[in-house]
């Protein structure tokens, strides 16, 4: 049965298993094909599947200027590392005490005393330990040491390029919407609770729920074509997006403001999930409400001919 654990205090019946480390964050098909690859090795040598990740995200916590980083949030990761086949995750905290610890006590005291893998599958790129000491090379040496096996996929490309957590970053923020789909192999998802705003978007003819993004990544600002599930519902609501500032009202908060097509509820602190399809334009300021108004309408056109496509879920 899947659990997820927030130490390292795993059972005796979970060591000796085929262990991943890293963040997964996105879990894109660069992940999925070493997960893949793991699922081959429990096959043949009846193993438990475990995942060593981090949070917050390494990066995150080495930089408190970031803030829209993240691809998916724990429980997404979480619900997406069990529907791939994962048995347990163990999630640790990242904090200043465990960055300091030596790659040679990480592998000593955590992978081999704590975890005990027979199998660790990691990328060339592998690094560990304080100040990013730990290589490939050294895990190679300590699996030889404490007897567990490197396995080391070669990494999935598109057109040269590996896909990779970064990769789709850079894509969303030129919101190049639907090469991040195919990278996810589904529609990128944010999920939210609807918060109370200044009813702007009604005053405009086009009532908008106004959705907390959290840690989520800040994709390239502007207006997407998207569908809503609420309180994950199996039912899909097509409507448009708008990421940005408002800069035609100086706003200075990112803001995410879903606009339903044929819902009139009151969705006040519900959770959403917003499945992105197209991205239509970049945000811009307008001269006056008239003209806001005017390509709102023209945006909503878009967004209704770009959700004629399949949702790829």
């Amino acid at each position: 049965m899947f659990k997820v654990y927030n130490n390292f205090a795993i059972p005796k019946n979970l060591k000796k298993s085929i262990l991943l480390i890293g963040n997964f964050d996105g879990l894109h098909l660069g992940h999925q094909k070493i997960f893949n690859l793991a699922k081959k090795y429990k096959k043949k040598y009846r193993l438990n599947i475990g995942v060593l990740t981090f949070d917050p995200l390494p990066a995150m916590f080495f930089n408190k200027r970031i803030k829209n980083y993240r691809l998916t949030s724990n429980i997404q990761k979480f619900k997406l590392l069990k529907n791939i086949g994962v048995d347990f995750v163990i999630n640790k905290k990242f904090n200043l005490k465990f960055s300091k610890i030596t790659a040679e006590k990480f592998i000593k005291n955590i992978i081999v005393k704590k975890i005990n893998p027979k199998f660790i599958f990691v990328s060339n790129n592998f690094r560990y330990g304080n100040k990013r000491k730990g290589d490939i090379k050294e895990l190679i040496k300590q699996g030889k040491k404490y007897d567990f096996n490197i396995v080391k996929p070669e990494p999935l490309k598109v057109k040269k390029k590996i896909i990779s957590s970064t990769l789709i970053r850079n894509l969303l923020k030129k919101g190049k919407i639907e090469i991040v789909n195919k990278l996810l192999s589904r529609n990128w998802v944010i999920k939210g609770t609807v918060q109370r705003g200044k009813q702007l978007g009604t005053k405009l003819g086009f009532p908008t729920c106004n959705v907390d993004i959290n840690n989520y990544l800040s994709a390239k600002n502007g207006i997407y074509s998207v569908k809503v599930s609420i309180s994950d519902s199996k039912q899909f609501l097509k409507g448009i997006a708008y990421l940005g500032y408002r800069p035609t009202f100086g706003g200075k908060k990112l803001l995410l403001e879903v606009n339903l097509f044929s819902f009139n509820g009151n969705l006040y602190k519900k959770s959403l999930n917003i499945y992105f399809f197209g991205y239509i334009r970049k945000d811009k300021k307008f001269k006056n409400k008239t003209s806001l108004i005017n390509q709102m309408k023209k945006d909503l056109v878009m967004a209704k001919i770009n959700l004629k496509k399949k949702i790829n879920l």
